[in-house]
């Protein structure tokens, strides 16, 4: 039952030897953000193409990041499970749309462009394509007509969109947990958000805040793993209690969990007054790990070149 300890999503994992591990731990926090930016900004208006290629790009910086496979070996099968459902379910999915426009001339003054023409530049709609890409069914399960399932060029679009987005949205996040401390990435968000410290807003304690709520993730974690085991000990049956003691039981777990995880709050603020209530600004507890120049330099000018290439060709 210790799945969250084989499953450390956004957790940060210690490999103990800071010169042999992983490279990405050694990069600048403040690049590796960026980074992250760029994975959940750039697909926004960008084509299919654009969203596969960093899904790509994601997958094979898990490969050569030198993270121990342990890490990494169930949680990224099962995100891209999970993607692939997603992406099937929106596929067959009714896409929706817009009713279908009068025609404010007459059929016959309209003229179609050929779909052999090269550089026509007609849409798919006009151009002699189908808009249909697959259509399966009705079949006749018993008394009960099923289909027909039909997939459309919006609904496969709309599926590689969601598909994507969900691969780029955790892994990213789950990369730059994985591989930066708490303190480091404080550091780095403070650090962007200094020069909102002009409007007089107090950037240091904000840090610390977001410091405590990263060293909180795992406390909640740890909750959840104990109260299933619990379950588990108690050889609970989701089906022997019927769907009324199912709901009631998740409702208790829920409700259990919640006060746990407010003792947990009340604890860790009592224990933060015990020690005078004072805040560490976020500078104080920055490191830059030695060998790390070189790394970071090529990461800044990887993000340039990724950012060209979407304004380049982002769009297709």
């Amino acid at each position: 039952m210790d799945w969250l300890r084989q499953l450390p999503i956004g957790q940060y994992v210690d490999d103990g030897d800071p010169g042999r591990g992983s490279w990405l731990k050694r990069i600048d926090p403040r690049l590796k953000l960026a980074w992250t930016v760029a994975f959940l900004v750039t697909p926004i208006l960008a084509g299919p193409l654009w969203r596969l290629a960093l899904v790509g790009l994601l997958l094979l910086l898990t490969l050569v990041s030198g993270l121990p496979l342990r890490i990494w070996r169930r949680s990224l099968p099962l995100l891209l499970l999970l993607a692939v459902l997603v992406g099937l379910l929106t596929t067959l999915l009714p896409a929706g749309g817009t009713g279908r426009a009068t025609l404010q001339r007459p059929p016959e003054e309209l003229r179609l462009e050929s779909p052999t023409q090269p550089g026509s530049g007609a849409p798919p709609e006009r151009s002699g394509l189908a808009w249909e890409l697959l259509r399966w069914g009705p079949v006749q399960l018993g008394p009960v007509p099923f289909g027909p399932l039909v997939v459309t060029r919006r609904s496969a679009q709309l599926g590689i969109n969601g598909a994507t987005l969900l691969v780029t949205l955790i892994q990213s996040a789950n990369l730059l947990l994985l591989s930066t401390t708490p303190e480091e990435l404080a550091w780095a968000i403070s650090w962007w958000l200094r020069p909102l410290g002009a409007l007089g807003l107090p950037m240091e304690r904000l840090g610390f805040t977001l410091l405590l709520s990263l060293r909180f993730l795992p406390l909640v974690q740890e909750e959840l793993q104990n109260l299933l085991r619990s379950l588990a000990t108690r050889a609970v049956t989701l089906k022997g209690l019927g769907w009324k003691g199912a709901l009631g039981l998740v409702l208790a777990v829920g409700e259990r969990l919640l006060a746990n995880i407010l003792l947990r709050s009340e604890q860790g603020a009592e224990a933060l007054m015990a020690r005078g209530g004072r805040w560490i600004a976020p500078d104080a507890l920055h490191r830059v790990p030695s060998g790390s120049a070189w790394l970071t330099r090529l990461g800044w000018l990887a993000l340039g070149a990724l950012l060209l290439l979407r304004w380049r060709l982002g769009g297709s």
